[in-house]
C-alpha cells in the first residue's frame, strides 16, 4: 500500500507512521465517519495465511470488545486487496520505546505512573479472559497529555498460530520482553504479562533491560535460567522496596509473581503514594518524654530538674487523655494538700458519738443491776 490509496473504499492512507517485521502503520482517514484512524496493514505473507487470517479476525473481534482509557481501541478489521488489515483510534504522540531512545531512564516518580496505566489497561483484559502475549514498550502509546495505551492485543496469539516452520523471530514478539515459560513455549498466562510488564518497568527506570543477547535463543536461555542483575545496580538510590517488587516481578516461576496486572498495578499505586516507605521498617529510637510547658516549670521553680524536651516547630496541642507520669504528679503536690481533712472530721464525729454513749449505757446497766451496799 502506498500514501494516498484508499483502503476498502473507506479509509484515506495519509502518511506510514511506521514498519516492523510484520505491519505497516499509517495515519488514515476514515472518509465515511470523516475521522483520523491508525491502520496496521499485514504484510502479504502472513495476510495469505489461510489459518492465520482465521486466528487473526478472532483475535480482532476479542480486541474490538475491548474498552478501556488505558487500551487502544479497535474500530475495523478486514481483508481487502489482499491484505489483513485492523483500524484503531490514532494516537498523537510516541510509543514507549522511543521515549526511551529519547531520555534514557526515567526518574521513579515519571515512570510508575505510566506502569500502572499499563497495568490498568491490561489488567482490565485479563478480566475480560485474554492475555496480551507480547508486552513491550512498543505496544505502549503515550499521548501528549501522559495518557498510556496499550495496542496489539490478541495479534500475538494470532501469529502463534503460523506453523513452526515458517516461524521467525518476529512472530514470538520481541524476545526482550517475553516470559520463561513463552521462552519455552508453554501457553502464556496473565503471570506472563505480568513478567513482561516486569521487563518494562525495569528497563523504563535504568535504561536497559535485565537480559541481552545477540540471539534470541541466547535470550530464551537467559530468561529461563540467569538471575537479572539488581537494580541497584543502575540506580543505588533505589528504594528497596520497589526493587523488592521488580525482583518479585520477575521470578522465573509465574506463581511467584503477582497473578495478574491488576494486582501489581495496585502494588505499584499504592508505592508511588508513599515512596518513602522502607521494605523493612527501621528500628525505633528511644521515646522523648516531652512534657508540657507549665508543668516543667513548675519542677523547675521547685528544684527538680525538668526533662530535656525535644524540639518542635509546631505549637504543643495535648491529647485528648495525656498520661501524666507518677513523679509529675508528686511533684505537683504539696504538704497541705496531702492532708486529707474531710476523713479526719468524720473520724472525730465517730469518736465523739461513741463518747457521748457511754454515760448512757452506764446509767441504764446501773439502773437495772444497783450497787450492793
Amino acid at each position: 500500500m502506498t500514501e494516498g490509496a484508499l483502503l476498502n473504499d473507506r479509509y484515506q492512507l495519509l502518511e506510514q507512521l511506521g514498519t516492523g517485521g510484520m505491519a505497516y502503520v499509517y495515519r488514515a482517514r476514515d472518509v465515511v465517519l470523516d475521522r483520523y484512524v491508525a491502520i496496521k496493514v499485514l504484510r502479504k505473507d502472513y495476510s495469505d495465511n489461510d489459518e492465520f487470517q482465521s486466528q487473526f479476525r478472532l483475535e480482532a473481534r476479542s480486541a474490538a470488545n475491548l474498552s478501556h482509557p488505558n487500551i487502544v481501541t479497535v474500530h475495523d478489521f478486514g481483508f481487502a486487496d489482499g491484505l489483513l488489515y485492523i483500524v484503531m483510534e490514532h494516537i498523537p504522540g510516541k510509543d514507549l520505546k522511543q521515549l526511551i531512545r529519547e531520555r534514557g531512564r526515567f526518574s521513579i516518580q515519571d515512570g510508575i505512573p505510566l506502569i500502572v496505566q499499563a497495568c490498568k489497561g491490561i489488567g482490565y483484559a485479563h478480566r475480560a479472559g485474554l492475555v496480551h502475549c507480547d508486552i513491550k514498550p512498543h505496544n505502549m502509546l503515550v499521548s501528549k497529555d501522559g495518557r498510556l495505551k496499550v495496542t496489539d492485543f490478541g495479534i500475538a496469539r494470532a501469529l502463534a498460530t503460523i506453523s513452526p516452520g515458517e516461524k521467525s523471530d518476529v512472530v514470538w514478539g520481541s524476545p526482550l520482553y517475553f516470559a520463561p515459560e513463552q521462552a519455552a513455549g508453554e501457553t502464556p498466562t496473565p503471570a506472563s504479562d505480568v513478567y513482561s510488564l516486569g521487563v518494562v518497568l525495569y528497563e523504563l527506570l535504568s535504561g536497559t533491560t535485565p537480559f541481552t543477547a545477540s540471539t534470541a535463543d541466547e535470550l530464551a536461555r537467559l530468561h529461563i535460567s540467569a538471575r537479572p542483575i539488581p537494580i541497584s545496580e543502575y540506580i543505588p538510590d533505589v528504594p528497596s522496596a520497589l526493587e523488592e517488587i521488580v525482583m518479585k516481578v520477575l521470578s522465573k516461576e509465574p506463581s511467584a509473581r503477582y497473578r495478574t496486572a491488576d494486582q501489581l498495578g495496585r502494588v505499584l499505586q499504592k508505592f508511588g503514594t508513599q515512596p518513602d516507605l522502607p521494605a523493612v521498617k527501621e528500628p525505633e529510637s528511644p521515646p522523648v518524654i516531652t512534657l508540657r510547658p507549665e508543668v516543667a516549670e513548675r519542677l523547675t521553680s521547685q528544684g527538680r530538674p525538668a526533662p530535656q524536651m525535644e524540639p518542635t516547630p509546631a505549637p504543643y496541642y495535648p491529647p485528648p487523655t495525656p498520661p501524666v507520669p507518677a513523679y509529675t504528679a508528686q511533684a505537683e503536690s504539696t504538704p497541705e494538700e496531702d492532708i486529707d481533712w474531710v476523713s479526719i472530721g468524720l473520724g472525730l464525729l465517730a469518736v465523739l458519738a461513741i463518747g457521748g454513749l457511754i454515760p448512757f449505757w452506764l446509767m441504764v446497766y446501773l439502773t437495772y443491776n444497783p450497787p450492793i451496799r
